[in-house]
């Protein structure tokens, strides 16, 4: 089959840009991207491509060029299930927060109602590609749903894991390690799989191209992150024993990382990994495991979230710590709110938790991120508890001008790896501090006046994912 028109279920950080590099790279295919949510498909659709609802590097101009051509994105759901012939679900699969499994296994029930709603409105034949990061055999639940329309159309269900890291993704897009496509082995299968290898023909070579069975493809993907997440995990514990014996843990890393056998990459000690997977797969990998009587399994992955709870509450800790064992009615300034740089992506974002943890102990915020607006800000900190927005806006503030963020502050945290950070004049910004002064870079505790002596050159703050 000769793919030619391709829908995609959700406007994320995953559909909207894997969709924006399929419509760039194929232009005989037509691409459409549909979302409930009419303010993010408008958004999509601003006549400004820099006013799209994600950031990413190169992600406007690639947007602007097949925007309009064959790249589309509309809240008409219906109409562009039925004139697809494969269907990209990408909609959130969040960690539940109620019953079974609460906590812990991931929550599907906009997958089942993505299913359901396309064995509703098909007519003909369709390919469904999962997407969304889903638990192994979720396909074998999507494809009962889709069976059991009674219209007589058949679905090939075929699993397509994304492997993008957030500030870098248009690149990962471009030129990915691997496509991984897994699919059922009956000669249909094979034909769906077939299929959408030619789509990513189109730009990817062969040999980076992986075809499996529908499961190896589900669960490489949970694997994947928890290999990412127990690095970070790993070097972070390793920094804790590094600020108690005297060694630096960049230093350390370094020795390592030189180790053909593990390599440099994810080995930069920080506040802790955020982002929307590493935590939420890792935590799904051990609900899995938990549900087949691994305990011993279950209990070692688990152990990766909590040296990262562990991470967060020692950051803040230490800020308390260091400002003489008091924090308030003190101004902390926040360099950094998403979980990494290049993104404004702010989900379980390290900020999030150091902050609250500050506003517990009476501390002022204030927060500057050259992508992260207050609104956001706002909302995070409101959805990580009970408190109200009034409440929360009367302990943090979010400015656009670093150097007001900075002034008066008794302290600096640096929570994201902006790039734009090294070239402040931190002459200046120490001058109009309150003495002394300090930084907190997620490795260091440095003196604001030593700071500037050195050279503000930090790598080990925000996520490696």
């Amino acid at each position: 089959m000769k793919i030619t028109s391709i829908c995609c279920i959700g406007a994320g950080y995953v559909g909207g840009p894997t969709m924006a590099v399929i419509a760039q790279k194929c232009p005989n295919i037509k691409v459409t991207v549909v979302d409930l949510n009419p303010e993010r498909i408008a958004a999509w659709n601003d006549p400004n491509v820099d006013n799209i609802p994600i950031y990413e590097p190169g992600l406007s101009q690639i947007v602007a060029q097949a925007r309009g051509r064959n790249l589309f994105f509309t809240t008409e759901v219906e109409q562009a299930i039925d004139e697809a012939q494969m269907i990209f679900i990408s909609v959130n699969t969040p960690t539940k927060t109620y019953g079974l499994g609460k906590g812990m296994a991931a929550d599907l029930k906009y997958i089942e109602l993505c299913a359901r709603q396309i064995a509703a409105v098909a007519k003909d034949n369709k390919i469904v590609v999962e997407k969304s990061t889903l638990p192994v055999r979720t396909a074998e639940a999507i494809k009962n749903i889709l069976d059991h329309t009674g219209n007589g159309v058949q679905f090939q269900i075929l699993s397509n894991p994304e492997f993008l890291a957030e500030g870098t993704a248009v690149q990962d897009l471009l030129h990915p390690d691997r496509i991984l496509i897994g699919g059922d082995t009956s000669p249909e299968g094979q034909l769906a799989i077939n299929a959408l290898v030619e789509v990513y023909s189109n730009w990817v070579p062969a040999e980076n191209i992986l075809t499996t069975n529908l499961w190896s493809s589900e669960l490489s993907k949970l694997t994947a992150n928890a290999f990412l997440a127990q690095r970070v995990s790993s070097i972070n514990a390793m920094s804790e024993l590094c600020e108690k014996t005297g060694a630096d843990v960049n230093e350390v890393a370094k020795a390592i990382g030189m180790d053909s056998r593990i390599g440099s990459k994810f080995l930069k000690a920080s506040v802790g990994f955020g982002g929307s997977c590493f935590q939420k797969d890792i935590l799904n990998l051990v609900y899995i495991a938990k549900s087949y009587g691994l305990h011993e399994v279950a209990n070692y992955w688990e152990q990766v979230v909590i040296m990262n709870d562990h991470q967060k509450r020692r950051f803040a800790h230490n800020i308390v710590q260091t400002l003489y064992n008091t924090v308030a009615g003190k101004k902390i300034a926040f360099l950094g709110w998403a979980f990494k740089k290049d993104t404004n992506d702010t989900r379980e974002s390290a900020a999030i938790n150091v902050a609250d943890y500050l506003l517990h102990e009476q501390a002022h915020i204030s927060v500057h991120d050259p992508q992260v607006k207050e609104k956001q800000v706002i909302y995070d900190l409101t959805y990580l508890n009970s408190r109200s927005q009034d409440e929360i806006k009367k302990g943090i503030q979010v400015q656009e001008d670093p150097y007001e963020v900075c002034k008066g502050a008794h302290a600096i945290a640096v929570l994201t790896e902006w790039d734009e950070f090294r070239s402040y004049d931190w002459q200046r910004i120490y001058d109009n501090m309150q003495k002394p002064a300090f930084v907190f870079d997620g490795r260091n505790i440095l003196d604001a006046q030593k700071l500037i002596a050195i050279g503000f050159i930090f790598s080990g703050v925000g996520s490696a994912h």
